[in-house]
């Protein structure tokens, strides 16, 4: 269990890196457009990414 959840940490990280080492000027642009949401439009976004990973997981695990 603690193999895979260590996995799955490596493997976010790796994803997450690629688009600030590949994609500089437009991640950050991304960034910054991100963080001048509104708060509940953020909470939104949050949600539905929330929903599609874990229903993304049940179907992996089953």
């Amino acid at each position: 269990m603690t193999d895979t959840l260590l996995l799955a940490a490596a493997l976010v990280l790796i994803i997450e890196g690629i688009g600030p080492m590949l994609f500089t000027k437009r991640w950050r642009n991304y960034v910054l457009s991100v963080a001048s949401l509104p708060p509940q439009q953020l909470r939104s976004v949050g949600g539905v990414m929330v929903v599609i990973g874990v229903v993304s997981l049940v179907f992996v695990l089953s």
